[in-house]
């Protein structure tokens, strides 16, 4: 079984490389000839439905997902959003992302530091059947970076029930609560069912 995924980011691919052990797992990247849409949705699964169509126009007959994640941070009105990989800029670092929403709730004297992440997918099977699982993870923004495991705002982001932030407590853990991790839970079982040769 072949599953494509709709995206450049190392990271994530390693998240559904580890979670989805059993699956031979392609990306946008090994293509010749392809052009990434525009973010241009309102929410999540606009995003990943662009990504996921875009990519299916030129993978015919294979499993193809569109995903879109990002942080909603209470204490910015749920920025940065679906803007969460560009919110210091459309080539911003993870770094300089973090960085900016630092700064932006130290401006507003953001009291409230709660925080979720989420995770849209929509997938498309061999036969074009359209199939759409989401994922949450709930936590709080610490005051400052802590930790080097992760990417993106897993250095700032403490998950409900856990004192460290994601990027300290490492890969294997986060991929038993995150929010990528709970909807490609639900993906294998749109697999299992769904899949010619199930799992």
């Amino acid at each position: 079984m072949q599953l494509w995924l709709a995206t450049s980011n190392r990271g994530k691919l390693i998240e559904f490389q580890t979670l989805l052990s059993k699956i031979e797992i392609h990306t946008q990247g090994e293509l010749k000839v392809f052009s990434p849409p525009d973010e241009t949705g309102k929410t999540f699964e606009d995003n990943a439905r662009l990504k996921a169509r875009a990519l299916k126009s030129v993978k015919t007959g294979v499993w193809v997902i569109g995903e879109d994640s990002g942080l909603e941070v209470d204490g910015l009105n749920k920025l940065p959003g679906i803007h969460s990989a560009r919110y210091a800029g459309p080539n911003a670092r993870d770094s300089e992302n973090v960085a900016k929403l630092l700064k932006m709730m130290a401006l507003r004297s953001a009291t409230n530091r709660k925080a979720q992440f989420q995770c849209c997918m929509v997938v498309y099977s061999p036969e074009g059947k359209e199939f759409v699982v989401n994922g949450q993870m709930t936590g709080n923004i610490s005051e400052k970076v802590r930790g080097t495991d992760g990417f993106g705002y897993d250095p700032i982001f403490i998950p409900d029930g856990e004192t460290k932030t994601l990027a300290e407590l490492g890969l294997t853990r986060k991929n038993q609560i995150s929010h990528r991790a709970e909807a490609i839970r639900k993906l294998g079982a749109i697999f299992e069912t769904n899949a010619a040769s199930p799992l």
